[in-house]
């Protein structure tokens, strides 16, 4: 058993630059990253690489307190290569975890490159994931992000800026997303590649309270190109999820452009989007599009934008 209070502000080596990571531990009290990263790179090259830049990484553990990411990162690069790659810059990753408090993500990323590249590569920026996992209490991302690139190039890509993602996961609170992004991409090129901005996204998990989307995106471009792609900026998507409580999409995308390319091709703008999901309670989306661009291109190709689409 941990007592403990984790604070980092201070630069590790590669494959775990200026990061926290957990690996069954039972943990009382806090994780902090206060990491600072400038002018810098990390890689990892293998098949099974990681690579981790401001990041919190909690796996097989239990925390009963606070998971917090306030790392800054300026004018950096992280990369990993290798067929099972995995990039996280500025985020909070959690796999089969259990957390009773908060976890929340308010990295500030500013002219930096996360890139992932392997057939199962994933890309993360300043978002929150979690796999597999438990939160009793609020999950919350509030990550700012500008002039920067998330790239996952992969079979199975995948990239998520300033976005929650959750699988196979249970929240009884509040899920919040309330990132920023500014003069940013993200991009996912694969068969099966899915491209998140500014986005909340769950699949086979359970939410009892709050899911709330108020990302701000202003001209950035989000891009899924891939047979399978899938591309969601400024959206809620719900997958084979159960929701007890409060949906809510208040996103604002302004001269920005979101585009999926593919023969199963999607793209969701300023939508909420639910297949195979049960929701008690009520369904919201406010969101505001300006001067922006939704685009699908593709044989069975979905444009959806300020929409509400429940199969």
């Amino acid at each position: 058993m941990k007592k403990v209070i984790v604070a980092v502000a201070a630069v590790s080596l590669v494959v775990g630059f200026s990061t926290i990571s957990y690996g069954k531990s039972d943990i009382k009290g806090t994780i902090s990253n206060k990491a600072r990263v400038s002018k810098s790179a990390n890689v990892a090259i293998g098949k099974g690489a990681k690579a981790r830049m401001g990041t919190v990484a909690v796996k097989n553990s239990s925390i009963k307190g606070t998971v917090s990411n306030k790392a800054r990162i300026g004018k950096s690069a992280n990369v990993a290569i290798g067929k099972g790659a995995t990039a996280n810059m500025g985020s909070v990753t959690m796999k089969n975890s259990s957390v009773k408090g908060t976890v929340s993500n308010k990295a500030r990323i500013g002219k930096s490159a996360n890139v992932a590249i392997g057939k199962g590569a994933t890309a993360n920026m300043g978002a929150v994931t979690m796999k597999g996992s438990s939160v009793k209490g609020t999950v919350s991302n509030k990550a700012r992000i500008g002039k920067s690139a998330n790239v996952a190039i992969g079979k199975g890509a995948t990239a998520n800026m300033g976005a929650v993602t959750m699988k196979g996961s249970s929240v009884k609170g509040t899920v919040s997303n309330k990132a920023r992004i500014g003069k940013s991409a993200n991009v996912a090129i694969g068969k099966g590649a899915t491209a998140n901005m500014g986005a909340v996204t769950m699949k086979n998990s359970s939410v009892k309270g709050t899911v709330s989307n108020k990302a701000r995106i202003g001209k950035s471009a989000n891009v899924a190109i891939g047979k399978g792609a899938t591309a969601n900026m400024g959206a809620v998507t719900m997958k084979g999820a159960r929701i007890g409580g409060t949906v809510s999409n208040k996103a604002r995308v302004s001269k920005s452009a979101n585009v999926a390319i593919g023969k199963g091709a999607t793209a969701n703008m300023g939508a909420v989007t639910i297949k195979n999901a049960n929701v008690k309670g009520t369904i919201s989306n406010q969101a505001r599009v300006d001067k922006s661009a939704n685009v699908a291109i593709g044989a069975g190709s979905e444009a959806s934008m300020g929409s509400v689409t429940v199969e």
